[in-house]
């Protein structure tokens, strides 16, 4: 039986405890739950929320200092939506800026 359970998707990373994914590299980050339902809940709500997503909740054992042992995901992480958007909106505002002073 495993000590806890956490929720992996098909990138290899895991949904963490600031509701974001992280790819494992610091267990603290990670969401734990001591129940395999509550980590089918929590899985199905973000499923809803994303249909492409495709997640597991898996087993993992504890490590000596409490936290879960897990595999590193090699898949770098997505950037936040917000940073691309800025960095093309500020594109934009000076590009207009450029045609209102011609």
């Amino acid at each position: 039986m495993s000590d806890v359970f956490v929720i992996r998707n098909q990138h290899g990373h895991y949904w963490g405890k600031s509701k974001a994914w992280v790819d494992g590299s610091d267990p603290r980050a990670v969401l734990r739950v001591k129940h395999q339902d509550e980590g089918i809940n929590t899985l199905v709500e973000l499923s809803a929320k994303d249909v492409t997503l495709r997640g597991e909740v898996m087993p993992a054992e504890l490590g000596p200092k409490g936290e879960p042992v897990l595999e590193v995901s090699d898949t770098p992480l997505p950037q936040p939506v917000a940073e691309a958007d800025g960095g093309a909106d500020a594109g934009d505002s000076d590009s207009a800026a450029r045609g209102a002073e011609a």
